[in-house]
C-alpha cells in the first residue's frame, strides 16, 4: 500500500514507522491544534515523522478534538472555510511539499501520502468492535477468520510529514532577534528563507499561515572556547545556522480567493522581513520557473496526479483550485519583475487564470490562447481577520 519506488529513503522511513507500530510503539497525539495529529516514533522511540489522517480533519467525522464541535454548534456562520475543499487537508499538505520541490524553495519538510493503522488513532466504536470480533473468530474459528479481508483495524489515509529537530516557533525567535540581532550574513540568509516562504504561502494561498505555525532552527557555532590558545590562532569564527521550516500547510489550495466573513490574511506580511524587496538570489531562482508557462502547467499535472487519489475529487473543482493558483503565480511573476517586496505582492489585486474553453490542447502552451484573466473584486466582510 505504502510504495515509494522513486524514493527509497523516504519508503525505509515508511517501514521504520510501520515496524515500530507492530512492535507496540505507538504514534503519540499531538496536544496542539484543532485536530487528529501524531507524533509517529521508530523502535527507540524517536519521533521521525508527524501523520495527520484524513479522517481526523479538523472537519473530519472522526476528529477527537472537540473545538470544531463546538465551534460548529455556537458560530455555524463562521463554521469551515468557504473557500476551501472539505477534508482535503491531507492532499494540501502533500500538495505543498510538491510545489516546494517544484521550485526549488527547500523550506517544507518532505511530504507524502500514506496508509497507517494504529491503536492509537481515533476510530469509530463500530470499527473497534469489528475489530475485537474477527480477532475474536480468529482465536475460534480460524477456518472462518480466514476469509476475511483483514483481521484488525483498517488502515487511515493521510499526509506524513518527516520531524524536523531543533526547531521552535517562528514567534520565539522574532521576539529574539528583536532584542538580540543577528549577525549581517545570518541576517541576510534569514531573509532569504523567509521570502522562500513567502513564495510558498502566496503560490499555494494558504490561509492559515501565522507565526506560530512556521518554525525557525537556529544554531550558533562553536566559538572556540574549549580550545588551545595554539588553536585559537587557526580557529575561524563560524556563521551561526538558521533554517526555517514551513508546517502545517493544511489549509491551502482554495477553490477561489477568501470573499465571505474572513480574508485569511498572511501574518508575515506585517513583519519588517516583508517590507524589503525581494533578493536578487530568490528572483533568479523563481523566476526562470515561474515565467514559463508550460513549467506552470506541469506544476498544475502533478498536482492534478496528487489529487485524483482522493474518493472525493471533482475535476471542476480541481480546476478552480488551479485557475486561483496560476492566478498566484501571475501575480508573483510580475512582483519579482518589478523589484516589489512581500507586503507589496500581497497589496496586488486577486487574480484568477482560468482555462479557456477555445484555448490550444497542444504540449506547448501559452497564456494568451489559451487562458482567460479576470480580476476578484469580491472583498471578505472582515479584512485582517
Amino acid at each position: 500500500m505504502n510504495i515509494f519506488l522513486d524514493d527509497p529513503d523516504f519508503a525505509e522511513m515508511i517501514l521504520r514507522a510501520e515496524q515500530a507500530i507492530e512492535c507496540g510503539v505507538f504514534p503519540e497525539r499531538i496536544s496542539q491544534g484543532s485536530s487528529g495529529s501524531y507524533f509517529v516514533k521508530d523502535l527507540k522511540g524517536k519521533s521521525i515523522g508527524v501523520f495527520k489522517p484524513k479522517s481526523e480533519e479538523p472537519y473530519g467525522h472522526l476528529n477527537p478534538k472537540w473545538t470544531k464541535y463546538f465551534h460548529k454548534i455556537c458560530c455555524p456562520c463562521c463554521f469551515g472555510r468557504g473557500c476551501l475543499v472539505p477534508n482535503q487537508g491531507y492532499l494540501s499538505e502533500a500538495g505543498a511539499y510538491l510545489v516546494d520541490d517544484k521550485l526549488g524553495l527547500g523550506v517544507v519538510p518532505k511530504t507524502k501520502v500514506v496508509w497507517l493503522v494504529s491503536e492509537t488513532f481515533n476510530y469509530s466504536a463500530i470499527d473497534r468492535a469489528k475489530s475485537r470480533g474477527k480477532k475474536y473468530a480468529l482465536e475460534k474459528v480460524p477456518k472462518v477468520a480466514k476469509k476475511f479481508n483483514r483481521i484488525g483495524l483498517p488502515p487511515k489515509v493521510g499526509s506524513f510529514q518527516l520531524f524536523v529537530e531543533g526547531y521552535k516557533e517562528a514567534d520565539y525567535w522574532l521576539r529574539k532577534f528583536e532584542t538580540d540581532p543577528l549577525p549581517e550574513n545570518t541576517r541576510k540568509e534569514f531573509q532569504s528563507q523567509f521570502e522562500r516562504l513567502v513564495i510558498l504561502d502566496y503560490v499555494i494561498r494558504n490561509t492559515d499561515r501565522g507565526n506560530d505555525n512556521w518554525l525557525v532552527k537556529y544554531e550558533k557555532q562553536d566559538d572556540g572556547t574549549d580550545l588551545s590558545d595554539k588553536d585559537i590562532q587557526w580557529t575561524v569564527n563560524k556563521e551561526p545556522i538558521i533554517k526555517i521550516a514551513a508546517i502545517d500547510n493544511g489549509l491551502a489550495f482554495p477553490f477561489k480567493h477568501p470573499d465571505e466573513w474572513r480574508a485569511y490574511p498572511f501574518h508575515w506580511a506585517w513583519l519588517s522581513q516583508a517590507k524589503a524587496p525581494f533578493s536578487q538570489e530568490t528572483r533568479d531562482l523563481v523566476l526562470p520557473r515561474i515565467s514559463d508557462m508550460n513549467f506552470v502547467q506541469d506544476l498544475c499535472e502533478d498536482l492534478y496526479e496528487l489529487f485524483k487519489t482522493d474518493k472525493g475529487f471533482d475535476k471542476a473543482t480541481f480546476e478552480n483550485q488551479m485557475s486561483v493558483m496560476r492566478g498566484q503565480i501571475l501575480n508573483l511573476t510580475q512582483a519579482l519583475k518589478d523589484g516589489k517586496s512581500p507586503l507589496q505582492l500581497v497589496q496586488m489585486p486577486r487574480v484568477i487564470v482560468e482555462r479557456s474553453s477555445t484555448g490550444s490542447q497542444g504540449r506547448i502552451v501559452h497564456l494568451s490562447n489559451t487562458f482567460t484573466q479576470t480580476f476578484h473584486s469580491r472583498k471578505p466582510f472582515f479584512s485582517s481577520w
